[in-house]
Parts: C-alpha cells; structure tokens; sequence
C-alpha cells in the first residue's frame, strides 16, 4: 500500500513512529509512514534501525522502492528478526550518514550551477560523488572548486517547492538530466531551490538536501576524467585539494 514518505516535506527528521503494513519474502518491511529515504536518483537509500516495544532493535542495511515510487521497502541485514504485520515501531535513521549524504547531493546541485550543462550521469557517495557532463572540453577544476566554494560560503537558502506532474511536463526545460527524469505518476514534483526567489538555482529532485548552502562544507574536484568525445565526469570529494594525497 502507498506509503507516508515523511522525508520529502522534512529532511532533517530522522526518527519516527510506524506500523508495519507488509512482510516480503525476502524480510523486507513496508510501513504505513516512513522517514527513510529510499534508493533513488544516484542517492543511496538510507540505513539504520527500528525499536522495538521490548526496546531490541533489527538492523536495517538498505531502503528501496518497490514496484513503485509510492511503495518504499526497508530491508534487514541478514540474521535479524523479523517484526509482525499491525506491529508499531520507532524507525531511526542512522543521521550522520544521511546527514553526510545531504551535503553531498546539495553540493552536486551547486556543480550544475557552476557547470550548466546537460547531466548525462550522477552518483552521491558518502565520501565522494561523481556528475557526468555533456561537454566537449575539458576546464580548470581548481577554478571549479573557487566557483564552487563562493556559493557555499554565500550561505544560500535551500528549499523544496512543490509542481504539479502537469506542471512539469508543460515546462520540460528545466529538467538539468539528460538521460533520468524526475518521477511522475505521484501528482507532484519536488523543485529543489538554492537562493532567495531561486536566484541560484531550481531543478525538479527526489533527494534529501541541507537547508543552506554553507552546511555543505568545504568540498573540492578531485579530479575531472574524459569519458568519451563529448562526456566528462567531475568527482566531488570533502575537504581541499590535497587531502587525497
């Protein structure tokens, strides 16, 4: 059954209460609400546990969507116990990951901006993220990182504004990726918006961001790869040049 995605009106939520709607064969749990983040658009699903009444806890090692986007399946680690349908359960997110992850997709979108071109490829990683670009030449990745870092450090609000799938399909130019479209199919479509009135920026994204652009942090290209005639792949690493080494 369709499921409350908690997360997509509160980023920052990280602890909820939940029943258990579904047990799969494979140990996956559906929940009647969720403050999980699922697997979705280059951002890996969230980890943590659930608590039980007696106050043990089961594992959780991925979060996924089923059949579809309104189904959202939250999957044990091997060798836990499985909780019972009509069960209630407290969910915890494990938040320094998520947290880590927030950054880091937020500063993907602070790459676009300063590289606004087409999107052929992304991947946020905890460490490391990579975004794939349709461009010919290859361009400065220290001048990337200073362009970068200007609008980290201008403190830029971020924000989500809700369109509906109609609206979005009537203006398909503001979709940055070239080859993944936002999900349809749920009557509405989050805009991720950085800047006061989305001066800086605003694309449709399912993912989980920081509310201003300086808790990103300090982040740095590591290193810009030549992935084919017209395609190049930024890395996005936390830190400075030089921490690598």
């Amino acid at each position: 059954m369709p499921v409350n995605a908690l997360y997509r009106d509160d980023f920052y939520l990280s602890t909820c209460e939940a029943v258990v709607t579904a047990i799969h064969d494979d140990g996956g749990i559906e929940f009647d609400q969720t403050c999980f983040y699922a697997t979705s658009g280059g951002q890996p699903g969230d980890t943590g546990f659930v608590e039980r009444a007696d106050g043990s806890k089961i594992a959780l090692g991925q979060t996924k969507h089923g059949q579809a986007k309104d189904i959202i399946i939250h999957v044990p680690l091997d060798g836990e116990v499985q909780p019972h349908v009509g069960e209630k359960l407290v969910l915890h997110v494990d938040w320094p990951r998520r947290y880590r992850l927030m950054r880091m997709h937020t500063a993907c979108h602070l790459l676009s901006v300063v590289c606004p071109l087409p999107i052929t490829g992304a991947a946020v990683g905890e460490e490391e993220s990579r975004v794939d670009f349709d461009m010919a030449e290859t361009i400065d990745k220290d001048e990337v990182t200073a362009r970068m870092m200007e609008l980290v450090n201008a403190n830029h609000p971020v924000y989500l504004q809700w369109i509906t799938d109609e609206e979005l399909l009537a203006n398909p130019d503001i979709v940055k990726s070239k080859n993944v479209r936002p999900p349809l199919g749920l009557g509405r479509v989050s805009l991720v918006c950085i800047g006061e009135n989305s001066a800086v920026d605003s694309q449709p994204c399912g993912g989980t961001h920081v509310s201003e652009t300086q808790e990103v942090g300090s982040i740095y290209i590591s290193k810009i790869e030549k992935k084919g005639k017209e395609n190049r792949r930024f890395r996005i690493r936390f830190g400075t040049p030089g921490d690598e080494a």
